[in-house]
């Protein structure tokens, strides 16, 4: 997103699960549909929803990216939030190959082998990924480049997003708002083990996340806000017995804005040492690289809660 990737507002054409077509979209014929090639390449992005996934059974490759594309035989996936846009020029990384064989869709992953899918064309831009031996049937959505809400998939999200880093450092507090507990605590972990389990630290400013004495543990859970797509209510209830309440913002790919209701203080936490799932060149300096079986995306089903607190 980088200075906010939230930078492609000008491209924002509703929210991310709204029909988007691109300026020549294949026109839907159940009689006559196109071939199989033809559709999965007409399209630069194919949104991965998650939340419809059908099934018992699991294909990581799937389950881990929020984007897959297919380019001239090969396959490539967005499998962070982090640069999303940006990486592989939008795309991603490349994962692997793919060949199409009438409505089968054969896809030969680097790292997990070859799967077999059966792909039925639910509409001009929405197909469904169906591994039979597998047993799960996936959801994907087609979009172009330039008209995909890239702002959103954050919101949408969000708990993936926080466990991107390993740590997160409050860079920022305001001088207004009462003094509380959480003025003490100047780190924050979310585990990719889960989407449950947070930590906190009191360590010094500048202290190497990787040497971070993780004083408090507990749950956290994000909560949708009834009338915004561009907010989230964090919840931290620590296992002492404490509970603390946030209004989350994204304010890039590597900051956020937690807005602390019971004392009207605003913090900002900054994201250290970046996570990159299935990175398959050199681990650059600053970043780290997590074995694919890590992190798994689950179905999220958010409670809703009523903002206490106006706009700014």
């Amino acid at each position: 997103m980088k200075a906010i990737k939230l930078f492609f507002g000008m491209f924002i054409i509703g929210t991310l699960f709204t029909s988007c077509y691109s300026d020549d979209p294949i026109y839907y014929d159940p009689i006559q549909p196109v071939s199989l090639e033809t559709l999965i390449t007409d399209y630069d992005l194919w949104y991965v929803d998650y939340h419809r996934t059908t099934g018992s059974g699991d294909v990581p490759f799937v389950s881990k990216a929020f984007t897959l594309s297919f380019r001239n035989g090969r396959v490539y996936a967005n499998n962070n939030l982090v640069d999303i846009g940006y990486t592989g020029n939008g795309y991603g990384i490349e994962i692997g190959y793919y060949d199409t064989f009438n409505d089968d869709l054969q896809i030969d992953h680097v790292l997990d082998g070859v799967y077999d899918f059966e792909v039925i064309q639910v509409s001009g831009d929405e197909i469904r990924l169906r591994d039979n031996f597998e047993n799960v049937t996936y959801y994907l959505e087609g979009y172009n480049r330039n008209t995909f809400d890239y702002d959103q998939i954050f919101y949408e999200n969000i708990e993936y997003f926080l466990q991107e880093y390993v740590g997160w450092e409050k860079t920022f507090a305001s001088s207004t708002g009462m003094l509380n507990e959480f003025d003490n605590e100047n780190y924050l972990a979310f585990t990719p083990e889960n989407i449950t389990t947070f930590y906190s630290s009191e360590d010094d400013f500048g202290t190497n996340i990787d040497y971070v004495n993780w004083d408090y543990v507990g749950g956290y859970e994000v909560f949708d806000v009834q009338g915004y797509e561009n907010l989230k209510i964090l919840t931290l209830d620590y296992d002492l017995g404490d509970n603390e309440e946030f209004e989350l913002v994204v304010l890039n790919d590597g900051k956020i804005e937690l807005y602390h209701v019971d004392s009207n203080s605003t913090y900002e936490f900054t994201g250290r040492e970046f996570l990159q799932y299935l990175k398959t060149s050199s681990t650059k300096k600053g970043e780290s690289t997590v074995r694919k079986e890590d992190r798994k995306r689950t179905k999220v089903q958010r409670k809703m809660k009523v903002r206490k607190k106006h706009l700014k």
